[in-house]
């Protein structure tokens, strides 16, 4: 009969073996790897600003949107020996009482004249009248609409004419959304670069150290586990690098 001897496993102690210190695979510190920690952390720093960039601009647009649909301007044209300014503080206090008009006012023809200076300068303005207008703001949670708007003043025979400024609206939010494509463009076209780096530092820390690896394989080592020990060094390095550019983009 035929004895099969089993080998004792033998665990090391608990304080490990005396005059041998434990040593990773990848050294702590590598000088190579210091500009890889720059080109990351600019990466993830334009990357970061390209996403605040897109964040700000859509809030930014959503305030003057929203500053744009709370108001709307109504010209005013007099009529008969009716001056300007009166059918303008006229035509106020009609839609002062408006259901869904939270205030109107009319514009000072200083101020009018300001309104329209940038847009046709002073030497084609001082030979144009100062259009009669009254600026007003809505009620943010149930507005009046350009019918209720017109259909008040119509009823009192004044001649007027409004502007919702829905061309403005239009173009805002055309350019907020180009700048949010564009934004999100860039942050992804950012993001997937520094992936790529990283990827590409890992293969060629892999190949710098081929002489480790053959040894380490020769020895049973697992291809698993030496691609482990190289992705966890450079996964720490990218995390680290991203942090830093993502804190320095916010302190922008």
């Amino acid at each position: 009969m035929i004895r099969v001897l089993r080998r004792k496993k033998i665990k090391p102690p608990k304080d490990g073996y005396p005059g041998i210190v434990r040593a990773d695979l990848l050294p702590a510190e590598d000088t190579r790897e210091v500009s890889l920690h720059f080109v990351i952390a600019v990466l993830c720093f334009i990357a970061c600003l390209s996403a605040i960039l897109a964040v700000a601009s859509d809030r930014a647009a959503q305030g003057w949107a929203r500053d744009i649909r709370s108001e709307v301007t109504v010209q005013v044209r007099p009529s008969g020996l009716e001056s300007g300014a009166m059918a303008a503080a006229k035509a106020a206090e009609i839609l002062g009482g408006v259901k869904g008009v939270e205030e109107a006012a009319a514009i000072e023809p200083e101020r009018a004249r300001d309104l329209i200076k940038p847009w046709l300068g002073d030497a084609v303005l001082d030979d144009l009248p100062i259009p009669n207008l009254v600026e007003v703001r809505l009620d943010p949670e149930h507005p009046a609409t350009a019918i209720d708007i017109m259909s008040a003043l119509t009823a009192r025979d004044i001649d007027a004419s409004l502007d919702d400024h829905s061309t403005w609206l239009k173009d805002i939010e055309q350019s907020a959304l180009i700048i949010r494509l564009i934004s999100f463009a860039i942050f992804a076209i950012v993001a997937v670069a520094a992936g790529a780096v990283v990827s590409f530092a890992t293969r060629a820390g892999l190949t710098a150290r081929s002489d480790i690896i053959e040894i380490l394989s020769l020895c049973g080592a697992s291809d698993g586990f030496i691609a482990q020990r190289f992705q966890y060094r450079f996964m720490r390095l990218a995390v680290t690098s991203g942090v830093m550019g993502a804190a320095a983009a916010g302190l922008v």
